[in-house]
């Protein structure tokens, strides 16, 4: 079986039409198709311009009107394409498919629609084959070397002219959608264009593949499954027409018969005794068609073996139909369904007709698709610059650009300092929650026991279970500090047995400062924790927005591993800020293990208040006891008649101290007056460490941020340094830089064939586009 090239139809030349002695059609033979002088300027324009945009390869988008020559094998498809070109085509065993369109002299061209790699073409090429010719006897040759070389893609076309004949053994494809075409000029040939597709076999012979009769069908479908395709059906009337599986597949894509026209081949072939059978058919009463059934008588192989004529044939074509009875005696309106003159005339109409109705409907889906592909176009990235290098500068440079702003703050609610707020926050809470909790009242031993200290000293709420922060504590930060945990309770007794251990050689009354340091770094050695915490949570989240970023950036790089390496560079970057950072961040932490501050005032401010408040827990003058009221008073903003009895009297006491020259004495200096606490001792203690404890949480829950965020957000583009980092991270500023660069841009091939897909569907438009518009010009 020989493989063949289905084949796209081609244009009729736009020149004068030339007549040629050597062609074998006799000059004054009866013109035919776009021959009628009333038709001719404006059919040809429309057969031209449907011509050219097959040239163009925009079927692949529209559906562009064309004629399909079907038929099962030995259907006769040859013979009648050979009745209307006027040229004799190859035969060979197997299936020969080409391209027609009629004018005399004759043009063989190979029309690529795909490269030799299968990959489709932005525009279809055409590549003459060979010089024009105008001996009709050297066409069938020239048809089968350009079959040949449609069918061996690697070798050079011109191979298969020169010299004797090149026939492979082995063809590299049994089928291509490229095309061999063949442009017929001349004046009394008609002006049509038609596609002859292979022949339909239900069985391969010998070297035959299976796999060819679902080829042969598929690519036969692909034409006549469009609604602009007029298929041209050939059945052979020496064979069961139900047999013919052309018909079949016609009607399943033309169910109602309105774009097929049927060919009877062969009728002098058709059995005794079954002629009105096939006659039923020109009178459509049997499988009717919208465009009629005809009929057409070819040579046989013996008035082909003895050289005739292209007119000899048309002349007994006439003779046959008007002497044979069975066709002679058919009434008139039929007789205009026989005869090849007759089926090309009419198809060349219809062709015109449906071109002509499709033209403005071409232009509207032309635009329409031009503007898909366009968006489509438009939503790909931008292809790679053919400078690389200069390219890469520029992405690494806007990422630097932007991760700086990012770094320095923007104002945005999902910023990145807005994203590490609440882990500051959190920071500072854990830090303040390891605040020492005194109780200036002696532990409890046993449960009656407490219940009975707590009533006897009033050192708890009405409860009886839990131990209230300080007023101004509470007001200098509401809603932050939670009743003390009794788990975590340092009571005075404690303190007190502790500052007596510690005493060495001390004199009465005071007590060694390693206990209120003990106390202290007891404190801040809780604070390691929350520390590390603090710098795991920002650095995981530091390295997760910059991942952002960068993907933002480079993911449309991921295929030349651009998009990586950034993550890879930017990432250690960031884990060689972080070592630098937690080494400063401990630096702070240790330099907190030895108490030390200057800020005195605040110091002796907290302190004088924690005393006042132990001391206030300490009264033994019942549940409203002095001390109490005393500790109130400083917040209690009532005066005049708005006055309680105690506050009256305290006053009268405070005026009373005033008159005897004892000046600037405050209600909370009262509790100075009480006889002396045997706890004392340890309630400066415990006021020494709280106050030391608010003045060195403050700064330590600033400072710590403030570092991380100094030494690795802000440090990870300090002076510029970002951009630096990826280029040499990158190794993209020696030698081997460019290459390099070039390697990391490459796009992954989903993309490329994807664009290269759009790019060729949209010169292919715009090319039949302007087709379209230059029509009328």
């Amino acid at each position: 079986m020989t493989p063949t090239s289905p084949a796209a139809t081609a244009s009729p030349s736009n020149g004068p039409d030339q007549a040629s002695d050597s062609s074998g059609i006799e000059p004054g033979a009866g013109g035919i198709g776009l021959s009628d002088p009333q038709f001719l300027t404006v059919r040809r324009k429309l057969l031209d311009l449907i011509n050219r945009l097959h040239n163009t390869g925009v079927q692949r988008d529209v559906d562009l009107p064309v004629i399909a020559v079907i038929g099962s094998q030995s259907a006769g498809k040859s013979s009648l394409i050979e009745s209307i070109s006027g040229i004799t085509l190859p035969r060979a065993t197997g299936t020969c498919t080409r391209q027609v369109q009629s004018q005399l002299d004759c043009i063989v061209s190979l029309r690529f629609v795909t490269d030799q790699h299968g990959q489709a073409l932005g525009h279809a090429r055409n590549e003459p084959f060979g010089e024009v010719i105008h001996n009709k006897a050297e066409v069938e040759e020239r048809i089968r070397r350009a079959q040949r070389a449609a069918l061996n893609p690697s070798v050079k076309p011109s191979q298969f002219l020169q010299g004797a004949d090149v026939d492979p053994a082995h063809p590299e494809l049994s089928f291509t959608m490229n095309c061999v075409c063949l442009q017929i000029r001349g004046g009394d040939v008609a002006d049509l264009s038609f596609c002859d597709l292979p022949g339909l076999i239900s069985s391969v012979g010998k070297g035959g593949k299976e796999s060819d009769i679902g080829l042969i069908t598929s690519l036969v479908t692909s034409y006549i499954s469009k609604p602009s395709c007029i298929v041209l059906l050939t059945v052979a009337c020496e064979t069961d027409f139900e047999n013919q599986g052309a018909h079949h597949l016609a009607k399943q894509h033309d169910p109602e018969g309105k774009r097929t026209i049927g060919v009877l081949t062969k009728p002098d072939r058709i059995p005794s005794g079954e002629e009105a059978r096939w006659t039923r058919f020109i009178k459509n009463e049997y499988e009717p068609l919208d465009n009629g059934w005809f009929s057409v008588k070819q040579p046989d192989s013996l008035a082909l073996a003895s050289g005739i004529t292209w007119a000899d044939a048309r002349r007994k074509e006439r003779e046959y139909f008007s002497s044979t009875s069975v066709w002679s005696e058919l009434d008139p309106e039929y007789q205009r369904y026989l005869g090849t003159t007759n089926l090309t005339e009419r198809l060349s109409q219809i062709l015109s007709e449906l071109i002509a109705k499709r033209l403005p409907e071409l232009q509207d889906e032309l635009q329409n698709l031009l503007q898909k592909t366009e968006d489509a176009l438009r939503q790909l990235p931008k292809p790679p610059s053919n400078d690389a290098f200069a390219e890469i500068l520029h992405l690494l440079s806007d990422f630097a650009r932007e991760m700086s702003k990012h770094l320095e703050g923007t104002p945005e609610g999902h910023g990145l300092l807005q994203t590490l707020r609440p882990v500051q926050e959190r920071f500072k809470k854990a830090i303040r929650d390891t605040a020492p909790d005194f109780r200036p009242f002696p532990k409890p031993q046993r449960a009656k026991d407490r219940e009975t200290d707590m009533a006897k000293q009033d050192l708890v709420d009405a409860d009886g279970t839990q131990f209230q922060q300080p007023e101004f504590l509470r007001a200098e930060e509401p809603d932050t500090w939670e009743v003390g945990n009794d788990d975590r309770a340092v009571y005075v007794d404690e303190v007190m047995a502790r500052a007596r251990e510690a005493t060495t050689r001390e004199l009465p009354d005071y007590y060694p400062f390693v206990v209120i340091q003990e106390y202290i770094n007891a404190v801040t050695s809780k604070w390691d924790v929350p520390t590390r915490n603090l710098f795991d949570s920002v650095q995981k989240i530091l390295t997760t927005y910059v991942k952002q970023v960068v993907s933002r950036h480079f993911s449309r790089f991921t295929h030349g591993g651009l998009h990586q390496h950034v993550i890879t560079v930017v990432n250690e970057h960031i884990k060689e800020r972080c070592e630098e950072t937690i080494t400063k961040v401990l630096w702070l932490l240790e330099l907190e293990q030895r108490p030390c501050t200057l800020n005195g005032h605040y110091y002796s401010d907290y302190r004088d208040k924690f005393v006042s408040h132990y001391r206030a827990y300490r009264s033994s003058s019942g549940s409203d006891s002095l001390l109490t009221e005393l500790g109130k008073l400083k917040y209690s903003g009532s005066n005049g008649r708005n006055q309680t009895e105690f506050q009256r009297n305290t006053a009268q006491v405070l005026s009373g101290l005033s008159a005897i020259g004892i000046a600037g004495v405050q209600a909370t200096d009262l509790p100075k007056l009480l006889p002396p606490d045997p706890y004392e001792p340890a309630l400066n203690i415990m006021a020494c460490v709280r106050a030391y404890f608010q003045v060195a949480y403050k700064r330590y829950v600033d400072y710590v941020p403030m570092a991380v965020d100094r030494e690795l957000i802000l440090g990870i583009d300090s002076d510029g340094a970002l951009e630096s980092v990826l280029l040499k991270g990158l190794g993209i500023t020696g030698s081997d830089g460019p290459r390099r660069c070039k390697d990391f841009l490459q796009e992954p091939s989903n993309v490329v064939t994807r664009r290269q897909e759009l790019q060729k569907r949209w010169e292919r438009l715009e090319t039949a586009k302007q087709e379209l518009m230059d029509i009328w010009l």
